[in-house]
């Protein structure tokens, strides 16, 4: 045992009282595990837990020593008369590699009681730790093959954490200096987003993302081939959220031996992992495969520690991360490091959305400290000033009457993630009060396995629909009024069918579904296009966004030309970035003042406007690095 832990386990020795009956404490990542062969404390001991934890700055957590678990069968027989049956359990395993009890339910919540006494019952009744899970009212395939992974690899994932343990809670042994950042991909350019942060004691990446439209590997992937970038070295990877842009590269550390874990939260580690699958998916269908494959998404999945919003935890000796929300797709987080015992605040913002959505919160403005902050700016020229979500709602709606007065169906190519699930909740909300006739809205694509993420995960959710759904019991995305496509049928009866909404993937009709149904109903004069997301040069729907009358696409193996007469409307301000006048009130607001800011994820003219109109605004010291530069920050 390392002296660390020896020396740890002295204090919590002294601080309790015989009557915890301490039988071990243990690393677990960046937890300490004190095993208890009194379950009985647990649920009478919780404040002394909480005050030792504050004290020593530890996250600490107390379970059952294995010695003293109640007989499964038994546990199973004694959750069901301690759960209220309104709880709806789906399914109950046992993990008794951590003593824990996985209960999955429909409301987890009454699983938790009130001020968690009927968690607290179970385990004074049974010794076993319960572990909630919400089961989503839409089944998710995604998230059945996240739990399955972790279960099947329960013992190799609590060595990982124990080894991990060690790593965090290991003495730094040179002072705290310098904190410096290397940019290795996603400045003054949109893709690959990574950023390589070290200080004497610790070496971090802050997302390890893809550029989609990049041309080859010098222009797809992060530059990871720096002289001072290693693998072995590095003690953590920090994901913002879950597009490929900041995600997709994550298994490929992997696959080349990194053995660290990835912190995000879990919205973002089940929706990366819908992501890179599909990624992948793609790239095998296209024979242009990447350099990883699914077993490496596998072990992103083993490694991948879960963080809630607000949650402190130390992710090396001189580093403790807390994640707050970003309000650009659920799950979303900023990065804030404490690095060193306070020497160096940095925050890394990601992506995003400095205005509350129907969806989700705005962005967190304020932090306990920021010496340095490095923002994005996809939206940051001066021009880039969108209408409110009002506004763009109403056009919307206009748009969609219109069409279904004529007759026509209304095609809406959308990203899976975040935009998609936007404009559901406004269809149905409309439609819900009458405004739009009750037409069906058709969701074709991955949309769907999105839309299941989001609802395993309300409490990522904006407060409205928060309310929505735990008080007042309507969740708006299984609505009557959606409908799954699922097979080739079912996109000819909706093509030959009636008025409707269709939404679907992708939402630049580069591929996919959108593009199928765009061949079928572009020629009809009754029917519409909205596009409600960027359009990359280049792609066809930017074509079609600058008028274009033609376009030639291919179908059953010929390529036909197809005669747009279909109305084409394009509706800003449903983008999850913020706009250049948002960007400029989030640092207005931002408390404290960071003393530097760097810009990123934004073109060459975007990165610098942005930065010039802060230094000019507010006399904080800015700078835009190009990738492969280095910035000391302290």
């Amino acid at each position: 045992m390392s002296s660390e832990i020896q020396e740890i386990k002295k204090i919590i020795l002294n601080r309790l009282s015989d009557n915890f009956k301490v039988a071990k404490v243990e690393f677990e990542g960046p937890e300490i595990v004190i095993y208890t062969k009194n379950p009985a404390i647990i649920k009478e001991n919780g404040n002394t837990i909480r005050d030792l934890a504050k004290d020593m700055r530890k996250r600490i957590i107390i379970r059952s020593d294995k010695s003293v678990l109640m007989d499964p069968d038994d546990t199973i027989q004694k959750i069901n008369e301690i759960v209220p049956e309104d709880a709806k359990i789906t399914d109950i395993t046992f993990d008794d590699v951590t003593c824990e009890v996985l209960i999955e339910s429909r409301k987890p919540g009454l699983v938790i009681g009130k001020y968690g006494v009927t968690s607290r019952e179970i385990v004074k009744q049974t010794g076993w730790a319960p572990k909630i899970l919400r089961s989503p009212p839409i089944a998710s395939d995604s998230i059945q093959r996240i739990r399955k992974t972790l279960r099947k690899n329960t013992k190799e994932r609590k060595k990982f954490l124990q080894r991990l343990g060690k790593q965090i809670h290991r003495p730094a042994l040179l002072d705290n200096d310098w904190v410096r950042l290397t940019s290795l991909g996603g400045f003054r350019e949109v893709g690959r987003s990574c950023l390589y942060l070290q200080t004497p004691n610790s070496k971090v990446i802050l997302d390890c993302g893809v550029n989609v439209a990049g041309s080859d590997d010098k222009t797809s992937f992060p530059y990871l081939n720096v002289p001072e970038f290693s693998l072995d070295n590095l003690d953590a990877v920090i994901i913002t959220h879950a597009h490929l842009d900041h995600s997709g590269f994550v298994p490929y550390l992997y696959h080349y031996g990194y053995d660290g874990p990835t912190y995000c939260t879990k919205p973002t580690r089940d929706m990366m992992t819908l992501l890179q699958i599909d990624h992948l998916d793609i790239s095998h269908r296209e024979n242009d495969p990447l350099p990883f494959n699914i077993k490496d998404v596998k072990e992103t999945i083993n490694k991948t520690i879960p963080l809630e919003y607000g949650e402190v935890t130390d992710i090396s000796p001189d580093m403790k991360l807390t994640l707050h929300n970003a309000g650009h797709i659920i799950g979303s987080a900023m990065a804030h490091l404490h690095i060193g015992d306070g020497q160096h605040n940095f925050v890394y913002t990601g992506d995003f959305k400095n205005e509350k959505s129907r969806l989700l919160e705005p962005v967190v403005t304020k932090f306990p400290r920021i010496e340095s902050l490095v923002m994005e700016s996809t939206y940051g020229g001066h021009e880039d000033v969108s209408p409110t979500r009002n506004s763009a709602e109403k056009e919307l709606i206009k748009s969609i009457y219109k069409t279904l007065n004529r007759g026509g169906k209304i095609l809406i190519p959308v990203f899976a993630v975040g935009r998609a699930q936007e404009i559901m909740i406004v269809l149905e909300e409309y439609i819900k009060h009458g405004i739009l006739d009750e037409v069906p809205v058709y969701i074709d694509g991955m949309i769907w396995e999105a839309t299941a993420i989001h609802t395993a995960h309300p409490e990522y959710l904006s407060k409205d629909l928060r309310e929505q759904i735990f008080h007042v019991g309507k969740n708006p995305f299984i609505s009557d009024v959606f409908h799954k496509v699922g097979n080739m049928d079912k996109r000819r009866e909706i093509i030959e069918g009636e008025p409707a909404i269709i939404l679907s993937t992708s939402g630049m009709l580069t591929g996919g579904n959108s593009v199928e149904y765009f061949k079928e109903l572009c020629e009809d004069e009754k029917n519409t296009i909205i596009f409600v997301g960027y359009q990359s040069e280049g792609s066809l729907g930017n074509k079609i966004q600058k008028g274009w009358k033609e376009v030639p696409l291919t179908k059953d193996g010929k390529t036909n030309l197809y005669h747009i007469n279909m109305e084409v409307t394009t509706l800003e301000g449903f983008s999850g970035h913020s706009d250049r006048k948002q960007l400029m009130d989030y640092v207005k607001r931002l408390s404290p003042k960071p003393e530097k800011i760097l810009v990123c994820h934004g073109d060459n003219y975007k990165s610098l406007d942005l930065a010039s109109s802060i230094y000019r605004s507010y006399k904080i010291e800015t700078k835009t690095p190009m990738d492969l530069e280095t910035t000391r920050l302290q």
